[in-house]
């Protein structure tokens, strides 16, 4: 059987190759990297029309029905690629070093003039505490804990994702360990934002060990998402994300804590992307599953 490798924009044929029944689309981008030595799998996208989905790596050619002799693959490229893991850790590492550097140069006169060498507040010293571990948290959980559905992303994520996570890093910790930074007035308030950011840490941790859990290791494998003995985890009956919920709330309490601008501006960025990703994560889970529990939501319970 033949199949041709047509260019996804204008239809033009680029190349044909001869495909056996037993092959996968892993085994047909091998033959059209022959062809074009300077693609590689990950970079490639094959589509059966410009409207299908990208046809995954372990479908079987003879797996797929509408198939025939001549039939046509529409090939995007997508570019160079870098690994998810990889982008995961260069985007939490930054943060890291970026918070460490503002609140290490609270006596520094270059960075801040109105300096009087005041030694760090408690709620200085809490903030640090809480923002560093959370991005410790998130390199380890990418190290020992995530399980990725794809291998890779375009690399211009990664230059786009440092942007974001290492300048809101550098412009919260400056003004939180800016020497005129003005503290929450009762420590009742430092108090709850600080419990407010430990539950959504611990619930963060639960979902994301639960998912582990879900996919056993080397799989692509999805099941829909239920609780465990885990309490924390009683939130999959309300929400498909429970783990973006749970970040959500860390970073509330982050702001509570903080009582900063730049704090809450990234609580209300940072949140309207994950719930962005909740809301095509739980489309998908109920095209995939016709038994999804109907009243679920993505990400706020009984709302979105």
């Amino acid at each position: 059987m033949k199949i041709e490798i047509a260019n996804g924009k204008t239809g033009k044929t680029l190349l044909t190759v001869d495909v056996v029944k037993t092959d996968s689309i892993l085994d047909v981008k091998k033959k059209h990297i022959k062809e074009k030595s300077y693609l590689y799998p990950s970079r490639i996208s094959y589509k059966l029309s410009l409207k299908d989905k990208t046809l995954s790596e372990d479908v079987k050619i003879g797996d797929i029905e509408t198939l025939t002799d001549g039939s046509v693959f529409y090939f995007k490229d997508l570019g160079p690629q870098i690994g998810w893991a990889t982008v995961f850790i260069a985007e939490y590492t930054g943060p890291i070093f970026a918070y460490l550097i503002f609140y290490f140069s609270n006596t520094c006169s270059w960075i801040y003039p109105d300096n009087e060498g005041a030694p760090h507040t408690t709620v200085q010293n809490l903030a640090c505490a809480c923002y560093v571990g959370h991005y410790i948290k998130r390199v380890l959980e990418t190290i020992f804990i995530h399980r990725f559905s794809k291998a890779t992303m375009p690399i211009g994520n990664l230059f786009k994702n440092c942007t974001y996570y290492w300048g809101f890093s550098s412009m919260i910790s400056y003004f939180i360990n800016h020497p005129l930074y003005t503290m929450p007035s009762t420590e009742t308030q430092v108090y709850v934002g600080l419990s407010i950011y430990l539950f959504g840490e611990l619930g963060n941790l639960s979902t994301h060990l639960a998912f582990k859990n879900m996919r056993p290791a080397g799989t692509k494998t999805r099941v829909i998402p239920m609780p465990n003995g885990n309490p924390f985890c009683a939130l999959f009956n309300l929400v498909s994300c429970p783990n973006y919920t749970y970040e959500v709330i860390s970073w509330i309490g982050f702001t509570v804590l903080t009582q900063t601008f730049f704090s809450g501006l990234f609580t209300l960025v940072g949140g309207g992307q994950m719930l962005q990703w909740a809301l095509g994560k739980h489309r998908n889970y109920k095209k995939e599953f016709k038994d999804y529990p109907k009243n679920r939501k993505a990400m706020i319970p009984f709302i979105a």
